[in-house]
């Protein structure tokens, strides 16, 4: 199967990644349908897709004539054959458990034939682990979206001992034919490329905080302001080519390395955030909320709408919205 055949996709299981690749899925024109073991869940999920075109359609990514197509290529379903017996890509996305997704895997596989393209929204376990129950462990790959999937390009496709290169071309070609930007781990890894880069970042600012250096709101601010920006542009390496000036990246390193060991010997390596971390962060965070402005997000609600807003108009800046 070639990736521009794809054009009929599931997702298993309804929830926020679920609900939200449904949702892209159909804004890239392909039929899909959506499973969950409940109706309530499924009724969620509905309400939350309707939420989301909304504010697509509130910040102009489409318009309001083309709601109801695009709501019209969503099907919902309790029924697992129903959802997965005519898909020719399944996106597996239930809790992060290797037993229920075991299971699921073997339900999924009553159904399908033996080329449909399985792709678990795993944040971090393992593929070969995941799938090595399965009749046909060769078409399992790992495609970890970052939320919510139906704004955040990227893509971590990931694969385990026995999935083929060919399902990794295949998968690639397309989630890049839909507009998504995939990397691909060459080796299997916990936690994949960015939440490991996401935590290592965090334990430093769990420590900044436990040690009394910055309150929440200032680590928060600090990154929004400062490094956040460039990354949002381009990449960590690429950011430090250019602070390198004609010397690039080599210069920059060579020349800070004396400083950057200093850092570096002084910088947290714990290997388990501290319990009592928990509720610091709860307290910081209502804090920072408390101080904010509404027109920028001073509760969940607010805040959601906020971020969406903002990656969106980014996103614009990509050229890819």
């Amino acid at each position: 199967m070639e990736a521009k055949e794809i054009q009929n996709v599931s997702c298993v299981g309804a929830g926020v990644i679920g609900y939200s690749w449904a949702l892209y899925f159909a804004l890239k024109k392909l039929t899909v349908s959506i499973y969950d073991i409940s109706s309530e869940a499924l009724n969620l999920a509905k309400d939350r897709v309707e939420e989301s075109l909304n504010s697509l359609i509130l910040n102009q990514v489409v318009t309001s004539l083309e709601k109801d197509e695009i709501l019209s290529r969503i099907h919902y379903t309790l029924s697992i054959e129903e959802a997965v017996k005519d898909a020719q890509f399944i996106v597996e996305a239930v809790p992060e458990d290797y037993e229920i997704k075991r299971n699921l895997i073997k339900e999924i596989e009553k159904y399908t034939s033996n080329d449909t393209i399985i792709a678990s929204s795993t944040s971090g376990l393992l593929i070969t682990e995941i799938a090595k129950d399965a009749m046909y462990p060769e078409r399992f790959i790992g495609g970890h979206p970052y939320n919510p999937p139906h704004l955040i390009p990227l893509v971590e496709i990931t694969k385990g001992e026995k999935t083929t290169d060919e399902v990794v071309k295949t998968a690639k070609e397309f989630y890049t034919l839909i507009g998504k930007e995939p990397v691909v781990l060459q080796k299997e890894a916990l936690g994949f490329i960015c939440n490991r880069i996401q935590m290592a970042l965090y334990r430093e600012v769990c420590d900044l905080i436990m040690r009394g250096v910055c309150t929440i709101e200032d680590a928060d601010k600090a990154v929004t302001y400062g490094p956040g920006l460039r990354w949002g542009i381009m990449g960590p390496s690429l950011v430090f080519q250019l602070g390198g000036g004609e010397h690039g990246i080599a210069g920059l390193l060579q020349h800070l390395h004396p400083s950057i060991d200093l850092w570096l010997q002084d910088m947290a390596d714990f290997k388990s955030i501290p319990m009592e971390f928990a509720k610091i962060a709860q307290e910081g965070v209502n804090e920072e909320i408390k101080n904010r402005p509404q027109e920028i997000g001073n509760n969940n609600e607010s805040l959601r709408e906020y971020r969406d807003k903002m990656l969106i108009e980014l996103l614009k800046l990509h050229h890819k919205l």
